[in-house]
């Protein structure tokens, strides 16, 4: 039998150790170890990698934890816009959505954008007519409200700055979440989940939903979820450029993650990490951070859940 395997994250950044409270730390580990070991059970019982990603990054979009669902930072105008994406590695279908509001889990709006229409990327007004047409239920604000997101969010308020997670020295609550797996018959898939950036504003859309920035899968290469510095990663076209080095480059998925997230992207001024996973069921995770919330675990018994370096 080959080698199952899944690897979740929920953001990477200045995530010193030490800054953060020992109670804290177990409740990030708690949740990673959750969402971890609901897509495993699904590969367990033969399950596909499509349904084992949607429903591991559920569990971190369902934890106030994560800047993704209902931990999702706020805007500049004081509300939550979420992006999402998931791919197939099988098949290379997609469904991504950008600048939704009040729905609970939108990597599973992605996932019927890309089961349900004829199309790969919904945004904003349209994604929404969507799924009220599938008949979603919107949350309320309340829902989404968080204390410490909202402090966040006053700190810069009515300026002109916006705030990655990731980027202040805080013991802070990170970012974006997302999950690959590789299942029992070889298939890979990947999906990614967002809030975006505190105080964004213009309907500012980061590397998560894109297909081949932030989240791409393709069973010839790799499947990829990536967190960090998005404006970065789109350029970069990182996900994709993983897959690239490994299918032209003949590179191994771990020397190819290293050479984009250790070297490519730094290059240009990024920063941030990602997980992979190949058709053999090997994973990466890299980050070029203080850390990465990351958690993986295959078919061998190994099992890892790690905040720091």
């Amino acid at each position: 039998m080959k080698t199952f395997s899944i690897a979740i994250h929920g953001g990477a950044g200045t995530l010193v150790k030490g800054m953060m409270t020992a109670e804290l730390e177990a409740q990030y580990r708690n949740d990673l170890k959750a969402a971890l070991n609901k897509g495993y059970a699904v590969l367990n019982k033969g399950g596909s990698a499509i349904d084992a990603v949607e429903v591991a990054v559920q569990v971190l979009e369902d934890s106030p934890l994560f800047n993704a669902g209902k931990g999702s930072v706020f805007t500049a105008t004081e509300s939550h816009e979420m992006d999402a994406s998931i791919m197939d590695g099988k098949t290379l279908n997609a469904g991504a959505v950008s600048l939704i509001s009040g729905i609970k889990n939108p990597v599973s709006l992605a996932r019927d954008v890309m089961e349900k229409s004829e199309h790969v990327f919904l945004a904003g007004e349209g994604a929404m007519q969507f799924a009220k047409e599938l008949n979603y239920t919107l949350e309320n604000e309340a829902y989404f409200y968080d204390e410490f997101r909202h402090k966040q969010w006053l700190e810069i308020k009515d300026t002109d700055r916006f705030q990655l997670d990731h980027a202040t020295k805080k013991d802070s609550k990170f970012g974006t979440v997302g999950a690959v797996a590789c299942d029992k018959d070889g298939n890979i898939a990947a999906a990614t989940s967002t809030g975006g950036m505190t105080n964004k504003k213009w309907g500012r859309v980061g590397d998560s939903p894109m297909v081949g920035s932030g989240n791409y899968a393709n069973n010839k290469t790799c499947a990829i979820s990536c967190t960090g510095s998005g404006e970065f990663f789109i350029r970069g076209v990182v996900a994709y450029d993983v897959a690239c080095l490994m299918e032209h480059k003949n590179m191994s998925l771990q020397a190819a993650s290293d050479e984009v997230i250790h070297k490519r992207i730094l290059e240009i001024g990024g920063d941030g990490g990602l997980i992979a996973v190949d058709v053999k069921g090997n994973i990466a995770m890299p980050f070029n951070t203080e850390g990465m919330y990351r958690a993986s675990k295959n078919s061998e018994g190994e099992e890892d859940i790690s905040i720091y370096k």
